[in-house]
């Protein structure tokens, strides 16, 4: 894997905050799709969508869900890429080269090694190749079907259900734009071994040799380094894609285009805005102290406070000047405090952008005065007044420093 992929992993994992935008921020662009979205990798930020959540004919993008169970069964050890499964009858029919449709050219009765199967899955978008992977992990297309719709509710895909292996028409097979997205993500991020296969652009089997059918592979400049295109009559032209420029990675789905000319065209419009509109926003490192409160009766006189996670978000660009990050919480804290409890909340706001709120958390234990103490603390009370009620005030300098000047 590369330092590429291990920093983007890293920052994934890491990075939890999303971002809602305004209808105004959304309206920005439109593309020659039924469905699509746009997706910050790294946040999960979804910045332009349209009819994201509607059930759709996934076509071979369904090939990502059977994908996904190939690659478990893998990671288990139930399959290695050196086993040989057999071509049954079945699979060749549907799926081979009788079908006419997307196919490997296996040979039926003939045995395959499950890497090359694997490719002439994910490069020439085999159906022969999806079918013998099922029955190889499940006995049946129809039992590996059922395992894609139980691991599409584990995932959390709301809107998909699965009777085939292959993306094949089927009034009860759909998907939704933003749970490819979804689904897209977890591959990127559970299997990185797997992963670049995506960005392979031929593959050749039996003595033929097929391209790659993601049309963003060969944009150059694209930074393109998967996933998978789909077609069928009745769903249209689509592509789940990915992409890196400048370290940033973005994810991309769109379905229900006319020709394969749209979804070259369209699908490249749509990560370029992208690109072009958004930024990443690093604001604090997980354990980063954002500011330190004072105690009330305690045996230290203040704690800091932390972010449990690295924070980042994707905004426009255009609202980059208008960022406010604040810190709320009562001040001052009484003891005990114990290391870990949220104490206050980070608030960032700015234009086009809806309110993002991140607990801040105790970064140390601060035990209890003792009784001599709070009676100096009583006498400091009677004669002094008490401390200030509460704060809301402007994030750290340093944390100002990183986004955009704070407004008071």
């Amino acid at each position: 894997m590369s330092p590429q992929m291990n920093r983007y992993l890293k920052s994934f994992l890491s990075a939890v905050v999303a971002v809602s935008f305004s209808a105004q921020a959304n309206a920005a662009i439109d593309i020659k799709a039924r469905q699509y979205l746009l997706m910050d990798f790294q946040t999960g930020t979804v910045l332009e969508a349209k009819n994201a959540d509607v059930k759709m004919p996934p076509s071979s993008m369904a090939k990502l869900m059977t994908a996904y169970l190939v690659f478990e069964a893998l990671k288990s050890g139930k399959l290695s890429l050196e086993d040989q499964l057999s071509v049954s009858r079945y699979a060749w029919q549907q799926g081979g080269a009788a079908s006419g449709g997307s196919t490997m050219f296996l040979d039926p009765n003939s045995k395959a090694k499950v890497e090359d199967l694997i490719r002439g899955m994910i490069i020439q978008s085999g159906n022969d190749a999806c079918i013998v992977l099922a029955e190889g992990v499940s006995g049946s297309e129809e039992a590996f079907a059922q395992k894609m719709t139980e691991k599409a509710k584990e995932l959390g895909l709301t809107n998909s259900h699965f009777v085939n292996a292959t993306g094949l028409p089927d009034d009860n097979q759909y998907m939704s734009a933003k749970d490819l997205a979804i689904l897209a993500k977890r591959i990127i991020v559970d299997f990185p071994e797997y992963f670049p296969i995506y960005s392979e652009t031929s593959f050749t089997y039996n003595n033929i040799t097929q391209g790659n059918r993601n049309p963003l592979l060969y944009r150059v400049g694209s930074g393109a380094d998967g996933m998978k295109t789909g077609h069928t009559s009745v769903a249209g032209y689509g592509l789940t894609g990915t992409a890196i420029r400048n370290g940033r990675r973005l994810l991309l789905v769109a379905n229900g285009m006319d020709s394969i000319k749209d979804r070259d065209e369209e699908t490249a419009k749509l990560l370029d805005y992208g690109f072009r509109e958004f930024v990443n926003k690093s604001l604090f490192t997980a354990g980063e102290t954002v500011t330190t409160a004072d105690v009330w009766l305690g045996d230290g006189p203040s704690v800091p406070l932390i972010v449990p996670q690295d924070i980042a978000i994707a905004i426009p660009r255009s609202s980059v000047q208008s960022m406010e990050v604040k810190v709320v919480y009562d001040n001052p804290i009484p003891a005990p405090i114990t290391k870990g409890t949220t104490l206050g909340k980070l608030t960032v706001t700015s234009r086009d952008l809806q309110p993002i709120e991140i607990p801040l958390q105790a970064a140390a234990d601060v035990g209890r005065l003792g009784f001599v103490g709070r009676l100096k603390a009583a006498a400091a009370y009677i004669f002094l007044g008490p401390p200030p009620p509460g704060t809301t005030g402007a994030a750290t300098p340093a944390a100002v420093d990183k986004t955009a000047p704070t407004k008071k």
